[in-house]
């Protein structure tokens, strides 16, 4: 809902969806410069390599996710964060049951509901 210069997205009015197996995604709030996303990964998910044109910032709630790229390998921990810059080829797996939080920016349109 944007009201008044601000988007309100209270967490029971979104959908979580499993776009695979091992994953939960629930879309937060977002406008078209930027979208908040929750993942709920199970340990062993293996995400498929991938990059897109949309800066994204990676916060860890909970659990451990190891982050790959073409360069480089970082473990990420409860409190940790990183930024993935557009177009940059990376892989995500889930080293326990892991919540994490990424922002996008600009939004991911196929992402939206």
């Amino acid at each position: 809902m944007n009201e008044n210069g601000m988007v309100y997205t209270p967490t029971d009015a979104t959908t979580v969806s499993s776009p695979e197996p091992g994953v939960r995604r629930q879309v937060l709030a977002y406008n078209r410069s930027v979208m908040l996303v929750r993942h709920h990964f199970l340990k062993g998910w293996r995400g498929t390599r991938h990059s897109h044109p949309h800066e994204q910032l990676v916060y860890v709630v909970s659990g451990r996710i190891q982050l790959n790229s073409k360069c480089r390998t970082i473990e990420l921990r409860s409190g940790d964060s990183v930024i993935v810059e557009g177009n940059v080829d990376h892989q995500a797996t889930a080293l326990e049951d892991s919540e994490v939080l990424d922002v996008f920016a600009p939004y991911r349109e196929d992402y939206a509901q």
